[in-house]
């Protein structure tokens, strides 16, 4: 359809992008997670783009992923063990509270209560954001 010779340059592409009603944008994202029930697939400086058509938006990550089984590094609740500087009325480590209150601007208490009501490190910051 577009011809031989290896494709069109990329001004061109983007040219028939436009006249089609298609946006791209390039994300500056730090770090992308996909979790799947067994594993984490984690794409640190990937290259992402989303792309809007026809009201949907679609995204695209390039790079290469780190596979992590569930849990390890991002799930609060799997990482603490009994190991940890964990807070006995909580269960949350301080570095747990003190990750979120960076990430987010909270206090400690703010950050230590998001953790309560949701129980995972993730949502807490979600949260608070």
């Amino acid at each position: 359809m577009f011809g031989g010779g290896g494709g069109l340059n990329p001004r061109n592409m983007k040219q028939m992008m436009n006249q089609m009603g298609i946006d791209l944008e390039d994300i500056d994202a730090e770090e992308v997670i996909i979790r799947t029930a067994d594993e984490d697939l984690v794409f640190h400086d990937a290259d992402v783009q989303r792309m809007d058509a026809q009201g949907q938006q679609t995204y695209q990550i390039v790079g290469e992923p780190e596979s992590r089984p569930r849990g390890e590094g991002g799930d609060a609740a799997a990482a603490i063990d009994a190991d940890s500087d964990s807070d006995s009325e909580s269960g949350f480590s301080d570095d747990d509270v003190e990750i979120v209150a960076m990430r987010t601007g909270a206090s400690e208490a703010e950050a230590r209560e998001a953790l309560e009501e949701t129980g995972d490190l993730a949502a807490a910051v979600q949260k608070l954001e």
